[in-house]
């Protein structure tokens, strides 16, 4: 561990830096701590810091900017999260004053707030989906050719996909396939009618088809797209600000991790989330492209209805105290639109 004086100067540099994106000098920071010493004591500090690895400098100038050490040392030990604003609790309340029909919705408008508060690219988790059950499946002709299948979800949510059949497929089956998934999988958890699908329902259309493959394949990618757990990335954009526009190997790694729903679950990597507010640094992300770059990471809970995981991307010079200060409380105020929406369903 670190001196109180030490801590104080770190505090000080990561602070600073953020401010002003300049190295940071001695003189500079005799006026900026809580104490007086001087110059030459600071500079004794600021060596002392720089030979355990938590300060660094750039060029042959005596100022210092924080090294990946001093960043994660601050984040676990000096970081004190700020609070927010009358004027952006009152702006987070207003961009959230709106009659929501999904859940998908809520969630998706969590990441454009977010984005839009802070300038940074935002990724929202909706809740688990382990409580959510199908309440309802239609499959709608469209023409000759095609098929309209619909399922709705306990929690207010409706998927379709269309999809193209064979001259010789049987519409008159249709009805009869309704029903059956009706009967047999209306009131079940998702993760049970994806394994009924397979199991049960097989042996039953076998009665009325020669073969149920294509659709089962059908139904089958309907009902694990209602399950997967839903990603919604606002500001994708902002990565550009940062990113180094002369590497498009770098810029095209960003976007594919942001766009890709497996790259992301690592990125968040919700299993490991605690009930706090987590910040992993670039060096700890396990990409190169990622490696100037920071996630602060949130779980919001909304009862038995599960968790969440809402995030921020942007720099390693971020302002964390600020934005820790933001996520601490914008997991809360969704946390209170999701059961408002949850109540309304349940009680309905």
């Amino acid at each position: 561990m670190l001196s109180q004086r030490q801590d104080a100067i770190l505090r000080e540099v990561v602070r600073i830096f953020t401010d002003t994106g300049q190295p940071v000098g001695s003189k500079t920071l005799m006026n900026e701590l809580p104490f007086h010493v001087s110059s030459a004591t600071i500079r004794n500090e600021m060596a002392m810091l720089e030979e355990v690895g938590y300060l660094e400098k750039t060029h042959l100038s005596s100022g210092r900017i924080p090294s990946a050490m001093g960043y994660r040392y601050y984040l676990d030990h000096l970081v004190q999260p700020t609070s927010v604003p009358q004027d952006i609790a009152q702006r987070i309340d207003e961009d959230f004053g709106k009659t929501y029909h999904q859940i998908g919705d809520i969630i998706e408008q969590s990441a454009k707030i977010l984005s839009h508060l802070t300038s940074y690219t935002a990724i929202t988790l909706g809740p688990e989906s382990s409580s959510i059950r199908l309440t309802g499946f239609r499959i709608v002709p469209l023409n000759a050719h095609q098929l309209m299948a619909i399922i709705v979800t306990s929690d207010n949510n409706v998927e379709n996909n269309i999809y193209t059949v064979d001259d010789d497929f049987d519409t008159s089956l249709i009805e009869k396939i309704v029903n059956i998934v009706n009967d047999k999988l209306v009131g079940q958890p998702l993760n049970k009618v994806l394994r009924m699908l397979h199991s049960d329902v097989p042996a039953i259309l076998s009665e009325y088809m020669y073969s149920t493959d294509g659709l089962l394949d059908m139904m089958d990618s309907l009902f694990k797209k209602a399950e997967s757990e839903k990603y919604y990335v606002d500001g994708q954009l902002n990565l550009l600000n940062y990113a180094n526009s002369d590497d498009m190997s770098e810029v095209q790694s960003l976007f594919s991790i942001i766009n890709q729903s497996n790259d992301l679950r690592k990125l968040l990597d919700p299993s490991i989330l605690d009930d706090g507010i987590k910040v992993r640094l670039g060096s700890e992300l396990g990409s190169d492209a990622l490696k100037n770059y920071s996630i602060i990471t949130a779980n919001y809970d909304v009862g038995h209805h599960g968790k969440g995981v809402i995030a921020l991307l942007g720099p390693t010079t971020m302002h964390y105290s600020q934005l820790i200060g933001l996520l601490g409380e914008f997991r809360v105020e969704l946390a209170k639109r999701l059961i408002d929406y949850y109540s309304r369903y349940d009680d309905s």
